[in-house]
């Protein structure tokens, strides 16, 4: 299968500051991947490198086998960043009809804006749109030139419910073509939805990367949370089954993977637990984790 993005080895510092260190990541045409981490983990600017907008300090970056600038002229490729800039005295319908006319192939013009919800838009002004009209214009740039790798960077930011649905259909409709789609999100869910596979990034490095099923199996199958007021909380390591312990603040959160065990044993051991209550792992649980971590056995 095609390789649609590559990075090898990439690192990035701003002065003392590492922003990427040695990440390496292939993307296969026709997948969905999402890319988190809590902020300064790097996404930005790893896909900031992945478009040739930053140059790597130390590594190589590739769009289907070809530098990322030359995939860019190429039209191959189509992205929305955070807070990009609009021409505020151009109407909708020219800046998207402009933009398409820069690419070799770009997709009709009417079925852009369609697709981006922007057709009732067509004759405004852009100054004058709210910022969530503005991001679904971004949106529509981002497909004017038909791409087959689109990078978006945290693309649902001020959208309404309606035009977050929207836009992922879309998103949908065009990995349902074989095309590919990077995406930076805050909103776990988003991940959990519509990606098949995820990236976690921390401190400019890949601490996960694989289908969202198992990077949620990466942090075990339950997690037991209850509250507590004076247990000597360092006793909840040995419990049977426990594989990490978290405080969040008066409440204790055991990562297990045996929580019939590990129950048993709470009950057992200590007098002042209450409030207990299990659930299945979900991507924000596997987020935490491995991302910001806990106490791990």
């Amino acid at each position: 299968m095609e390789i649609a993005l590559e990075l090898k080895a990439v690192s990035k510092r701003y002065g003392t500051t590492i922003a990427l260190d040695g990440v390496d990541l292939d993307v296969a045409q026709g997948q969905t991947v999402a890319v988190l981490g809590p902020n300064g983990a790097g996404k930005t600017t790893m896909l900031s490198i992945a478009l040739g907008l930053l140059s790597p300090g130390e590594g190589t970056a590739r769009v289907f086998g070809r530098p990322p600038t030359e995939a860019l002229q190429r039209g191959e490729v189509g992205a929305l960043l955070q807070d990009a800039g609009l021409l505020d005295d151009v109407r909708v319908a020219e800046l998207v009809t402009a933009v398409a006319g820069m690419y070799p192939h770009p997709m009709p013009v009417e079925r852009v804006m369609r697709a981006a919800g922007v057709q009732h838009l067509a004759g405004r002004r852009v100054g004058r749109l709210s910022g969530g009209q503005q991001q679904r214009v971004r949106f529509a740039l981002a497909l004017a030139g038909d791409p087959t790798l689109l990078v978006l960077d945290e693309p649902t930011v001020g959208l309404d419910v309606d035009s977050r649905r929207a836009l992922w259909q879309e998103v949908r409709a065009r990995t349902a073509e074989g095309r590919t789609v990077v995406f930076a999100t805050h909103y776990l869910t988003e991940a959990d939805d519509y990606a098949d596979r995820v990236v976690l990034l921390a401190d400019g490095k890949i601490v996960a990367d694989g289908p969202v099923d198992a990077i949620k199996s990466l942090v075990g199958g339950t997690e037991v949370r209850f509250a507590t007021d004076g247990a000597d909380v360092s006793r909840f390591e040995g419990l049977p089954g426990v594989r990490q312990v978290r405080f969040e603040g008066p409440a204790v959160a055991l990562r297990t993977g045996d929580s019939d065990a590990t129950l048993r044993a709470l009950f057992a051991t200590f007098d002042d637990i209450r409030d207990v209550r299990t659930a299945t792992t979900d991507l924000e649980s596997a987020f935490v984790s491995l991302t910001r971590g806990g106490q791990e056995r």
